[in-house]
């Protein structure tokens, strides 16, 4: 039996920034649910929130203070039952972001823990005397000083989100009790964040090099280690064998064959992953260091995850979600072609195999945020690694250039509604793109050649087609640094997905891609024909034929 997530499409809300119905510049879930019938409309199955939690905010959401109560800028329990229930009448599934690598430290276990060595929840966090000398995602140490009792806490992320110590099993209970509290409201199922990070090296050995921070990488100490299939086990089979829920784990510095790990059915933990890989192929090491993006790599990386997991694992297929700058203006042309590169990129994910995520606005070609200065920017990410260059003696605009590629607030600006915005009569919490007065919801849904009706098509494409939920991949022009070129293969069916990544206009012979001739467009996005057994790409173009 087919797993009913396979032939779904997921939408990811970040509910800060995607609807406020009340007027104070926040996202909340009356906006979401006022907002379902757009969402019926473009085809989605399961929409996945960001943290609704109870939250101080430090890391928008990720650091959560109370896992049963609902953010109260966002509403309560009641709210998020009305959400569930209206979003089922129009077949749409809800699913949770699941925090559980850390809380935040205003949880009343870690205000209990730091007091005292002999609290009862002291176990719950991980505690050392002295630091070594892992550096934190958000810049500086990963250990922070916890006075009352003379020691250091681990944080991976912000000093205000304490890693929780999964080696204790009456932890671990907690989380499965509260997943079980969500469950039984009636989701769908859960997106885990940096769940592979939970499994700790109890040793908690120094990384090897350090850098000019003064800090070292320690993820090998704590990442993928062979112990997170073991909680993964417990949880599935607490929690996700009592019913059908799509998981999805948040899983940096996976490969294709660790995810065959993580996703294949017979291991009982994750419907599937996301991996980060094809997200770093436009930086030279670090995030924030850009090269241009390298296609050859980006199909190399596509391919070894479409055919290494294909019959065994699964994947997930996304371009952007509220940790990644917007894919137009990172892989497309947010001028000249931003429709036409949209349509293309959405074209070339969603012909894969595997379960795609939208991330808002997305679906309508939004495009980056031009921050006018470092005051601008929310995310705290962003905000840490510029003071830290700049205590190392950079210019202040050589790191305003990086962080204008790649910080995360890109996608967290609000959705684009109409001209005017339509996201909030208030002052909203973050500077709305200008460009709203050409891109928005309103413009798209009005103009039947939108980049909307696109991703709509797509979507229903994967509802219906067997070829595209089970066939084969197979990647042709390896080598070719402007197109992308793969055949999708089920029984005596074939299709042919040509994507232009480049400015540039190309004519390929049929015979060179070694099929005998094309048949019909499934879909394309008005800029590539056949002529005398000769496809003609023009810039940005994209194209899927029966052949």
């Amino acid at each position: 039996m087919t797993e009913w997530w396979k032939k779904s499409t997921v939408y990811q809300i970040y509910p800060r920034s995607f609807q406020d119905a009340n007027g104070d510049g926040i996202g909340d879930l009356q906006g979401i649910i006022q907002r379902l019938p757009y969402l019926a409309h473009l085809g989605i199955d399961i929409v996945w929130l960001g943290p609704i939690y109870d939250s101080p905010n430090d890391d928008n959401g990720y650091d959560i203070r109370n896992y049963r109560k609902i953010q109260k800028e966002y509403g309560d329990l009641n709210d998020f039952k009305q959400l569930i229930e209206e979003a089922k009448k129009l077949g749409i599934g809800i699913m949770m972001d699941l925090v559980v690598n850390h809380t935040s430290d205003e949880h009343e276990w870690f205000k209990q823990a730091r007091l005292s060595k002999e609290s009862p929840y002291r176990d719950y966090y991980i505690f050392k005397d002295e630091p070594n000398n892992w550096v934190s995602f958000f810049s500086g140490s990963a250990w922070a000083y916890n006075e009352p009792t003379n020691d250091y806490y681990l944080h991976l992320f912000s000093e205000k989100q304490p890693d929780l110590n999964w080696e204790n099993a009456e932890m671990r209970q907690e989380i499965y009790d509260m997943m079980r509290y969500w469950t039984d409201f009636g989701i769908v199922g859960f997106r885990m964040d940096v769940i592979n990070l939970i499994a700790k090296d109890q040793a908690f050995p120094d990384g090897e090099e350090v850098t000019e921070t003064g800090y070292a990488d320690g993820s090998q100490y704590y990442m993928n280690l062979p112990k997170v299939h073991d909680y993964l086990k417990e949880m599935h089979a607490n929690v996700l064998a009592q019913g059908q829920y799509i998981t999805v784990g948040e899983t940096p510095g996976t490969t294709p064959e660790s995810a065959n790990v993580f996703t294949n059915p017979a291991s009982k933990e994750l419907s599937m992953i996301f991996t980060f890989e094809h997200m770093d192929v436009d930086s030279e090491g670090p995030k924030w260091q850009y090269k241009p993006l390298d296609l050859v790599e980006l199909k190399r990386i596509f391919n070894e995850w479409q055919t290494k997991l294909h019959g065994q694992g699964w994947n997930s297929l996304y371009w952007n979600n509220h940790d990644q700058p917007r894919v137009v203006s990172r892989f497309g042309n947010d001028t000249t072609y931003r429709e036409r590169s949209a349509k293309m990129l959405a074209i070339v994910l969603h012909m894969m195999q595997g379960t795609p995520y939208i991330y808002q606005g997305e679906e309508i070609g939004m495009t980056n945020n031009h921050f006018e200065s470092i005051d601008a920017y929310r995310d705290i990410e962003t905000i840490n690694y510029y003071h830290e260059q700049l205590a190392l003696g950079r210019h202040q605009e050589d790191i305003l250039t990086e962080i204008a590629r790649k910080s995360r607030d890109h996608a967290r600006t609000p959705m684009q509604w109409h001209q005017q915005g339509g996201f909030t009569t208030g002052t909203p919490w973050i500077e709305v793109n200008e460009n709203t007065t050409s891109i928005n919801v309103e413009a798209a849904l009005e103009n039947q050649q939108s980049i909307f009706y696109t991703y709509q098509q797509l979507i229903q494409f994967r509802k219906e087609k067997a070829i595209i939920q089970d066939g084969s991949f197979e990647l042709l022009l390896a080598s070719h640094p402007q197109l992308f070129v793969y055949k999708r293969h089920l029984g005596d069916e074939s299709l042919l997905v040509i994507a232009n990544f480049s400015e540039q206009t190309f004519a390929l012979r049929v015979e060179e891609l070694n099929i005998q001739s094309v048949q019909s467009i499934w879909i394309d996005n008005q800029a590539v024909s056949v002529q005398q057994q000769m496809i003609h790409v023009e810039p940005y173009g994209a194209a899927v034929f029966e052949i």
